[in-house]
């Protein structure tokens, strides 16, 4: 008999989290104006708001955290740093940074400019703001497969190429570079093929421009390829992941993610003039050049993480504690973006809530439905999020209104994953019921669904 599928860990320290009653949550609800990152961690059971920063460190990276240098310039914690990274991706230029949103914020002060467009898959929250703010549009080419989230194909995070030309032809002398999300985070976590990945380095070298990987789960988009891609079956995680990185002249990186560490960043390039360029945004913006934002300790323990996360036990255990809770949702008929991602479940509220208008945003309803139920903390991944368009000011509609359950790394188990499987069933058996969302009484100009105040509708 063949042995069954088992953590590629073990358990050595604990948290302890609380139940609450649905009198509680409602109340808390109703305070926090039905935006669940209003509330407070406390008022949660189980929070799959987000996988950024949650996830457990090793007891290798604690231990490294006790090495940590934290001298103000040319700290030995940098270069060990700036050398794994070096390793993994080819890169040669490091500049570290507090996060993600950071490093595109130092990246993009340097490169993008008031009428440009920045073509690429998807452009996450973060990244559509950075481009935006600016006055630029983020141009997004990605394939139509990943609109239908019942089709089941293995790169539905890949960029369009015929999308991509077309934007390069007409609009070149407007693109700074192109940008790839690996994995697409609003698609649905799906990861983006290496044969796409050199159909855009060969459509970017035939126009002349670079390529910047937004690569926050890069080892997991690495997991896929090995796993779903021809010719790859045979290679190691941090092979692919060398491979990848050469078809590519940049990269940010959120660390929270695959670096599994609670707070950290980094820009990567193999060009100087980038290095150069960025690092005048870097030192009023984050801090000097060998720290950037980050701790000594944390970027020791970032460079254990990203050799840990760039293996393949590592990286299996997290995909299938998401694929379980897939099957979980696969056996009550709960319709999400199909293949499961690698560090979420994406559940599609507009085949639950039927009843509900998309003015009076589905997904964010569910999300609300859903803590109400069982103390869960889910994340909107929609209409809310999608901002209104910088020109008109309308609401965009056009995307995915995607529930968002992104599973935090080494953190809860199994058995968690059944909780929220059955909470969301719950929901779902009285989706008929669910006729009114809610309405926005406050926006932030500017990726609003972090502070937007909403109420229900009567």
């Amino acid at each position: 008999m063949e042995l069954p599928f088992a953590e590629s860990w073990k358990i050595k320290m604990v948290e302890p989290i609380r139940k609450s009653t649905r009198e509680e949550r409602e109340r808390w609800m109703k305070e926090a104006h039905y935006n669940v990152f209003q509330l407070k961690a406390e008022q949660v059971y189980i929070d799959c708001i987000t996988d950024s920063g949650t996830g457990a460190m090793s007891d290798r990276q604690w231990a490294a955290m006790m090495m940590g240098d934290e001298s103000y310039a040319g700290a030995s914690s940098f270069f060990r740093l700036k050398d794994t990274i070096t390793r993994l991706t080819g890169f040669t230029y490091v500049i570290p940074t507090h996060q993600g949103r950071a490093a595109e914020n130092v990246l993009f002060s340097y490169l993008v400019k008031a009428g440009d467009i920045v073509p690429g898959n998807s452009h996450f929250d973060t990244t559509k703001g950075h481009i935006e703010s600016r006055k630029a549009i983020a141009l997004d080419c990605t394939i139509d497969e990943a609109k239908d989230t019942q089709l089941e194909i293995p790169f539905k995070g890949n960029v369009d190429p015929k999308k991509l030309e077309k934007a390069l032809a007409e609009h070149a002398d407007k693109i700074p570079f192109i940008i790839v999300t690996i994995t697409n985070n609003t698609a649905g976590g799906q990861p983006v093929s290496m044969q796409n990945l050199r159909e855009v380095r060969a459509i970017a070298d035939k126009y002349n421009k670079r390529v910047v990987f937004d690569s926050a789960r890069f080892a997991e988009n690495a997991y896929f390829i090995k796993t779903r891609e021809e010719g790859y079956a045979d290679k190691t995680i941090k092979e692919i992941t060398k491979e990848m990185f050469s078809l590519a002249d940049g990269m940010t990186m959120s660390a929270k993610k695959d670096g599994i560490v609670n707070m950290g960043g980094f820009i990567a390039t193999r060009w100087e003039d980038w290095y150069e360029g960025a690092k005048c945004y870097c030192i009023p913006f984050e801090g000097y050049l060998t720290y950037g934002g980050m701790n000594g300790r944390d970027m020791d323990a970032l460079a254990v993480g990203l050799d840990e996360n760039t293996e393949f036990d590592n990286l299996e255990t997290r995909i299938k504690q998401v694929e379980y809770l897939a099957k979980r949702l696969d056996e009550f008929g709960i319709p999400y973006q199909r293949p499961a991602g690698g560090h979420a479940i994406f559940v599609d509220a507009s085949k639950i809530l039927t009843h509900v208008p998309k003015e009076q945003f589905p997904a964010q309803t569910l999300t609300v439905e859903l803590y109400l139920e069982a103390g869960i903390r889910g994340c909107e991944i929609g209409y809310i999020l999608a901002d209104r368009d910088p020109v008109t000011r309308e609401n965009r509609f056009g995307g995915l209104d995607l529930l968002r359950l992104a599973i935090p790394r080494r953190v809860y188990t199994n058995n968690h994953m059944d909780v929220i499987a059955v909470a969301l069933k719950n929901v779902y058996d009285r989706r008929e019921q669910i006729t009114k969302g809610v309405k926005i009484v406050w926006e932030a100009e500017l990726m609003r669904h972090f502070t937007v105040q909403l109420e229900p509708v009567k």
